[in-house]
């Protein structure tokens, strides 16, 4: 196992990640959506698009 390999799909995943949930917020208030969030449920939408993109990132053997 290649822990630097990991370790860097690791940190892209976990910055990518509130991009993408940006991009989805502010794509549905354009469509005339509101969404409001707290703390904690930002949070947790989060870690779980990290591991979505952290997935899509690894090789498939």
């Amino acid at each position: 196992m290649d822990y630097k390999k990991s370790l860097i799909y690791l940190l892209i995943s976990l910055l990518l990640s509130p991009v993408v949930v940006y991009i989805v917020l502010f794509s549905a208030k354009a469509a005339g959506s509101t969404y409001d969030m707290t703390h904690g449920e930002t949070f947790i939408i989060w870690l779980l698009m990290a591991i979505v993109i952290n997935l899509s990132l690894k090789e498939k053997k």
